[in-house]
């Protein structure tokens, strides 16, 4: 998102700013994290993640369960990832996938609606459209054009905030201001964002995050932030026991009152996965998120030097090149490197464990 969230247009990060990140802290708990370039697929877990889990583990097999302290860990992890995206506790539902929570936004819409997606978008995001049962029109457009091709027929603008397939990060005001002067809704993915890129979710309608990428948390967690007044408009399709008002008082018969918060679309949560995803997020909240950018934007700006690449409009932490044979992606593992390919290029993600020493490493690997 551009504004508030990211830097203005044009700019890219030119001065490292590692030296604001506690290097430390981030050694201590990334030990593994030399080569990895790849936090766009999965992210690193932390020392601090590993430590909880399995602790969690211990106490399942070593004493008693104790299911009220996984209610704990799971708002406290609500609360803290609100503050990591700038919303209140009460505007965040929580649940395993993004797909699910998009099948909600789906079916806040009528029969026939239209609803724009920039092209090449993760399927997470465009399938629950395509597949609505009610039927939906899908139409998609180049994320460089998205703001200009929504128009009155738009009900929905559905985009990823940093595009999974190339990093490119999305001009979210415009998207945005466009959206409203059309009376369209938005709904912003931000899983490749959430970590590094500084992100306002209160300035869409709805975001949703899965957090075992940029977060470092394990597979499983998932939330969705949705406004105020967008929220009577989404109907909860996955109700139950603990989206209830009062979960623990909600576990049998149907006719208990759902939370009238962003609770009521809450689905139950793997108590496990939490565990890790507090120790996770906990973490990334006791970092300088503008740091975070600043650093990661530089290392994948210094990468694109190396390889000539140009450097896009917005600053990102993804730097992605044409590979359709795979052979730079080859080499980059012949060296020792993790990185990935997608849509017939190679991704490198650069977090804030990386290094100067991982952007050489990199280039070296290919030529550069």
């Amino acid at each position: 998102m551009t504004g508030p969230l990211a830097p203005a247009h044009g700019t890219a990060a030119t001065t490292t700013s590692e030296w604001q990140l506690p290097a430390a802290l981030i050694a201590q708990e990334f030990p593994a994290a030399r080569g990895y370039l790849n936090a766009s697929s999965v992210g690193l877990m932390a020392h601090s993640t590993r430590a909880a889990m399995i602790d969690d583990l211990d106490r399942g097999c070593l004493a008693h369960p104790d299911i009220s302290r996984y209610t704990t860990i799971v708002e406290n992890t609500r609360e803290t990832y609100a503050g990591l995206v700038g919303v209140s506790p009460d505007r965040v539902a929580i649940g395993s996938q993004t797909s699910a929570f998009v099948a909600l936004i789906a079916a806040s819409l009528p029969a026939g609606a239209e609803v724009l997606v920039p092209e090449c978008e993760f399927a997470s995001l465009a399938a629950p459209f395509a597949h609505a049962p009610q039927g939906l029109t899908v139409r998609t457009a180049p994320l460089a054009d998205l703001a200009a091709r929504i128009d009155d027929e738009t009900a929905l603008v559905a985009f990823s905030l940093v595009q999974s397939c190339d990093g490119a990060v999305a001009d979210t005001d415009a998207v945005t201001a466009a959206a409203r002067a059309h009376g369209a809704r938005t709904l912003c993915d931000t899983t490749q964002a959430v970590g590094w890129l500084p992100v306002d979710a209160g300035s869409v309608d709805a975001t949703i995050c899965h957090a075992y990428k940029w977060l470092g948390a394990p597979r499983g967690v998932a939330f969705l932030t949705v406004s105020e007044e967008f929220a009577p408009r989404i109907p909860p399709l996955f109700a139950g026991w603990y989206s209830a008002a009062d979960p623990w008082t909600s576990l049998y018969g149907h006719e208990h009152p759902l939370a009238d918060t962003a609770r009521r679309f809450d689905l139950s949560p793997a108590w496990q996965a939490f565990v890790g995803a507090e120790a996770a997020l906990h973490l990334a909240a006791g970092l300088d998120q503008g740091a975070v950018h600043d650093h990661t934007t530089t290392m994948a700006a210094t990468f694109r030097a190396r390889l000539d690449l140009p450097e896009p409009t917005i600053p990102s932490a993804i730097v992605s090149w044409d590979d359709p044979t795979g052979g730079d992606l080859a080499r980059l593992r012949a060296a020792g490197i993790t990185a990935s390919g997608r849509a017939g290029r190679a991704r490198a993600a650069f977090h804030l464990y990386n290094t100067a020493a991982d952007v050489d490493a990199a280039a070296r690997a290919l030529g550069r």
